[in-house]
């Protein structure tokens, strides 16, 4: 069997697994919904408050909202193997059966526990999407639709790369850190607003150490149409996602470190 045939069929199982039981998968998506739907109300009082930000008015702001809850939404449903690492394989010694297989292994973790709850989230982002559209009054052409999904592709690739780097972390620590949320949850909440907003140093670390900037507000720009108050050229927009997939290989080389230093528990 091929590699994306067995994800697929990993996927597959996952889901029915949980579908076995469709008033907690349910109950989960719309957890998830509401949760997520806390923060669009405080983005809403915000900008009902002040009208405009620096310039940037609610319907720019959403299309970052709704860009970013996107990609970590079907991210976080892809990396949950990872997220769980250490708690669920390696402390348990079943990391070593996944070796065992003459599959890739980074495929079969992304396929362990495919989260349909995750779907939730995505829903809520579409949602504000749609709001984005009307309210900034954006013109979905041929070429901004190619923008926004190879800044989605492109924003799946970097928060995948950040669990991946969270997996990783457990061939040292076996528990999952807390301290990893503050790239995954905490990078959702400053890739929501616009760049311009936030400090010079802080611009630098979301553009050239975790480059959330170019998978969401770069790529916003040009769907927007809007000159950057930053002065980058307007191309920028339409490249800047590939820094996503620059960052998901540099963590699976990460990754082939801590796969080095891994020891079975023998259990």
């Amino acid at each position: 069997m091929g590699a994306l045939p067995l994800f697929f069929r990993l996927v597959g199982a996952s889901v029915g697994g949980q579908a076995r039981y469709p008033a907690s998968a349910l109950l989960l998506t719309l957890g998830q919904f509401l949760g997520s739907g806390i923060e669009v109300v405080a983005v809403w009082a915000l900008f009902h408050r002040f009208g405009e930000v620096q310039g940037w008015g609610i319907g720019e702001v959403a299309l970052f909202y709704g860009l970013v809850n996107c990609m970590f939404a079907i991210a976080d449903a892809l990396g949950r193997g990872f997220d769980v690492l250490g708690t669920e394989f390696l402390r348990t010694g079943a990391f070593d059966r996944l070796l065992l297989r003459p599959r890739p292994l980074a495929l079969q973790l992304m396929g362990h526990d495919f989260r349909i709850s995750r779907m939730g989230r995505l829903l809520q982002g579409v949602g504000v999407l749609v709001f984005a559209t009307f309210q900034a009054h954006i013109a979905w052409t041929p070429a901004t639709v190619a923008v926004a999904l190879f800044a989605l592709a492109g924003g799946i690739a970097l928060f995948l790369g950040i669990l991946v780097l969270q997996g990783t972390l457990a061939f040292w620590t076996v528990e999952s850190l807390e301290i990893a949320n503050v790239l995954t949850y905490g990078g959702v909440q400053a890739a929501q607003y616009p760049l311009a907003l936030y400090a010079n140093w802080f611009r630098r670390v979301l553009t050239f150490v975790v480059p959330l900037a170019c998978v969401a507000y770069y790529p916003a720009l040009a769907i927007l149409g809007k000159t950057d108050p930053l002065g980058a050229p307007e191309w920028v927009g339409v490249v800047s996602p590939l820094a996503g997939f620059v960052f998901l290989a540099a963590a699976f080389g990460v990754w082939r470190l801590g796969l080095r230093r891994y020891a079975s528990t023998g259990s």
